[in-house]
């Protein structure tokens, strides 16, 4: 009748345990093993099973084919790589599952699927290559044309304004010594075997100061270096970057140093060039008019070969990507078939898990494949036993319940069939990021997010988004609902930007309030009698405990409270699936010997101390500490009023000591009576029940003082936590005992019935006894000191809360209260430092905070309760999956 609420109940189930798996034997006829597995592909419910396991990859029977789709990988990454230098984006196939549906194997085999694709990269592979071959010829060309223009019109400079200047300055530092020779004629000699030789290039401008360092030392410092920087950058023909570069000068008068100089150039990967005499300046005009018009020439051809490798890179972006996908999909057929096993001839065996759910369309998918080839009652899938430690597990998720599974998969996969925390953790998770991070204002500004988030859903499934973007996409529901836990929990706080909403007037008021006349230690008193629905707030805290001196004071024991409680009821909520666990499997032994002996421990201790703090809460202690106080009942104002909750007795006046003062019981006052002699309950202790206790104080005494309690809140307290405390220690020993003693009886009864063949077995049944008692030693230390660890580990839920509460005030206080009452510009700058630290401090860093404690409370906490961890992930042979994981790691 509610076909909508049994189909969202089956996924509910499905989700709580995996899904069931049975173990299959494939037979097919090798003809048509590759339509076989490309079908089986699309579906993605089947893992296989390697049955050669002896052989290497490359004794493999499909390897061949396997290293030819690893060759058009190599390919198809040259091509993108190419694309990436234009920075052209590859264009995008579309839909993966469209392209999956839309495959057309049934027209080509996949011989002739690779062999085409084979022809076709292999053409446009050549073509590129031989286009950035010749790229690479004509960038060098027309770089060693630029060089030697910047060269040529360096040197010219140099020669036309330097040169004239050291020339000067030479003849008059020498004109003395020229006036003491005689013979003009050797002074014509001299200065022209003075004339020096030089060696002119270009030099990348970062290794110019070691360049020249290195001349200097090599020289001794017999060479004169000039340098020039060229403007423009120069292109690399090998990685095509920019590089700057500087021309350079060298004057040397010897021909040693002229080979030491050509060998630093050589290390220094500079280019030299060879120039005409500078003096002749018409063949240095010529030279540099020629280097122009055939750098001219150079540009042109090489734009054109851009040009052409351009619209080339166009062409292939078009297409790269659907390549890709059919190469991954026939190297994935390739590689699943070499798993595949040859007994007999023309046949192939193949086994693997698959989905009991999908076991009938596996079937018909194989045999669809070889009627297709007219190979008919040649192919059988049929489930077979297989001794296997644990099945695969897998869960079917969707796009809410796949982050909070990836969030249980990181800590450990479940065992198979095994309760998954993940269908508890999509509920207790954000919650308990609520209840740290409880705020109505900053949780809407992270439910906003998520909301945006989700509205950008299709557009980023189909996007290429980078790795933070990616994880910020997967959990969108997960970042929505903690933003709205959290405005659920600043609601209960009664909490917005450290301020408190009166949003349904408060139910308490101070003298002198509506003057702003309230003076320090004033008590706030209630509109209503204790008990009247109207001192209730309809919900959440009140605000008026946001102005009160003693705010702290009560949320700190609120929240601490309330985290205790959450802590034993999630933990508690574990152990009770650990009982679902054994039974399910039918663990008898962990269910009565370890599972019972659990609960009776955490029920006596935890469980009891949550039955205390609610029953405190729920106690009228101002009409208990009444009951034992002595009132006139001549007062009219008191006696009979609502301050005690039962009916008022005068006490009679036959009691010589008594002061006529009574209790409302009916009880005389002498002025010397204590709690206990005036307390009408008869509990027992100092204050026979009518005074609040000290919980803490009272759950010590139950295992360091039994049968004391100090302060009871109920009659015969003092012998139920003794009997509780008599059940904790009794579990203890159950749990530690029980279970290795009740196997040891199996393992005897097992050995006797099998007989003892062998002299060892003793001592391996020993050996394995005695493993059993130091695991099941280590289970019963780990939770029943972790009870109690686990429990104050939960108290951090009261901790940020509370240091959120009061970053937010400080935030508050000290940058907005100091700067509203200055002027204008004060108050805009203390808004801008509020806003600052709110967004960096509240909204980044304390929501990574809360994120990461909730996440250890369900991890530790939480799962090791009951949760095994050790788990198989299920790996179907999936197109899907194959095409997706690719373009993560791209």
């Amino acid at each position: 009748k509610h076909p909508t609420l049994e189909d969202e109940n089956s996924k509910m189930a499905r989700w709580f345990r995996s899904e069931p798996m049975e173990y299959i034997s494939m037979i097919v006829n090798e003809d048509a093993a590759h339509d076989c597995l490309a079908d089986l592909g699309k579906l993605g419910v089947v893992q296989f099973t390697d049955l050669n396991p002896e052989l290497t990859p490359f004794q493999r029977r499909y390897v061949s084919y396997v290293k030819r789709c690893d060759e058009l990988e190599r390919k198809l990454r040259f091509f993108g790589a190419e694309c990436e230098k234009f920075n052209l984006e590859i264009d995008s196939a579309g839909d993966v599952e469209g392209f999956i549906e839309s495959s057309t194997l049934s027209q080509e085999s996949g011989a002739q699927i690779l062999e085409t694709l084979e022809v076709e990269l292999e053409q446009y592979e050549n073509q590129l290559k031989e286009l950035n071959n010749y790229s690479e010829k004509l960038t060098i060309e027309y770089n060693e044309k630029v060089e030697l223009q910047e060269v040529l019109e360096k040197a010219r400079r140099f020669f036309m304004t330097d040169a004239p200047r050291l020339a000067v300055s030479q003849i008059t530092q020498g004109r003395d010594a020229k006036r003491e020779n005689l013979l003009g004629e050797v002074n014509v000699g001299r200065d022209m075997d003075m004339r020096f030789s030089s060696i002119t290039g270009v030099v990348s401008t970062e290794e110019k100061s070691r360049f020249e360092r290195m001349i200097f030392r090599a020289t001794r410092g017999n060479c004169f270096v000039r340098f020039a920087p060229i403007k423009q950058p120069i292109t690399d023909p090998e990685t095509g970057e920019l590089i700057e570069k500087s021309v350079f000068i060298v004057f040397y008068k010897s021909v040693s140093i002229e080979s030491k100089l050509k060998k630093i150039c050589d290390a220094f990967m500079a280019h030299r060039y060879t120039l005409p005499d500078m003096d002749d300046s018409a063949s240095v005009d010529k030279m540099m008019t020629e280097n122009a018009q055939e750098l001219v020439d150079s540009r042109t051809v090489l734009l054109k070969n851009q040009d052409t490798r351009y619209r080339l890179c166009q062409m292939l972006a078009k297409s790269t990507e659907k390549w890709t996908w059919v190469v991954l999909r026939e190297k994935a057929i390739y590689h699943s078939l070499n798993m595949f096993k040859a007994d007999v001839a023309g046949m192939l065996r193949g086994e693997g898990w698959v989905l009991t759910c999908s076991m009938g369309d596996a079937k018909d998918a194989v045999n669809r494949a070889h009627a297709n080839m007219d190979l008919t009652n040649s192919s059988l899938v049929e489930s077979v036993p297989k001794p296997w430690p644990l099945p695969p597990t897998h869960f079917t998720t969707n796009k809410f319940t796949y982050g909070y599974q990836e969030f249980v998969n990181t800590y450990g996969i479940p065992r198979y069939r095994e309760a998954n925390p993940a269908l508890f953790t999509a509920a207790t998770f954000p919650f308990l990021f609520g209840v740290m991070y409880g705020d109505i204002g900053h949780g809407s500004f992270l439910f906003a997010g998520g909301l945006y988030l989700l509205w950008n859903e299709k557009a980023n499934d189909k996007a290429k988004l980078g790795e933070l973007t990616e994880g910020l996409h997967g959990g969108r529901y997960m970042i929505a609902m903690m933003g709205f836990f959290a405005i659920y929990a600043g609601f209960v706080y009664n909490d917005m930007f450290a301020l408190g909403l009166n949003l349904f007037k408060s139910r308490y008021y101070f003298v002198g309030q509506d003057y702003n006349e309230v003076e320090e230690g004033t008590i706030a008193t209630a509109i209503a009698d204790y008990g009247d629905p109207e001192t209730v707030y309809p919900f959440g805290l009140d605000p008026i405990w946001h102005v009160s001196s003693n705010e702290l004071l009560f949320f700190n024991s609120f929240k601490m409270k309330l985290s205790v409680i959450l802590g034993i009821f999630q933990m508690f909520a574990g152990t009770c699936l650990k009982g679902a666990n054994a039974i399910y499997f039918g663990e008898k032994y962990d269910f009565f010997f370890e599972f019972i002996p659990m609960v009776c421990f955490a029920s006596s201790l935890f469980v009891y101390m949550v039955v205390l703090i609610i029953m405190k809460w729920g106690i009228n202690w101002n009409s208990r500490m009444a009951s034992a106080t002595c009132f006139d009942p001549a007062d009219a104002d008191v006696w009979g009023t609502t301050i005690y909750d039962g009916e008022w007795v005068e006490c009679a006046a036959d009691n010589d000591d008594a002061n006529g003062y009574c209790t409302p019981t009916g009880i005389s006052c002498t002025g010397y009576d204590d709690t206990a002699t005036l307390c009408p309950l008869d509990f027992g202790g100092t204050g026979d029940g009518c005074q609040p206790p000290n919980l803490i104080t009272t759950l010590i005494n139950i295992a360091l003082a039994p049968g004391d309690v100090d302060e009871p809140m109920y009659n015969g307290q003092a012998g139920i936590q003794n009997v509780l405390l008599a059940i904790a220690f009794i579990s203890v020993p159950v749990l530690l005992l029980a279970k290795p003693y009740f196997l040891s009886k199996d393992m005897e009864a097992e050995a006797a019935a099998h007989g003892d063949e062998e002299d060892g077995e003793g001592g391996e049944h020993g050996e394995g006894f005695g493993e059993i008692v130091i695991h099941q030693a280590i289970e019963t230390i780990e939770f029943v000191l972790g009870m109690v660890s686990n429990t104050a580990s939960y108290l951090r839920l009261w901790a940020l809360s509370l240091a959120h509460s009061q970053l937010a005030t400080v935030f508050w206080e000290k940058a907005m209260l100091t700067t509203l009452n200055m002027n204008f510009f004060a108050a805009f700058l203390g808004f801008a430092v509020f806003a600052g630290t709110t967004f960096g401090v509240l909204l980044m860093m304390d929501v990574l905070e809360c994120f990461l404690h909730a996440l250890r409370l369900h991890w530790v906490e939480f799962q090791n309760k009951f949760f095994k961890a050790d788990g198989i992930r299920f790996a179907p042979y999936s197109f899907k999956q194959i095409i997706d994981e690719n373009a993560a790691k791209s």
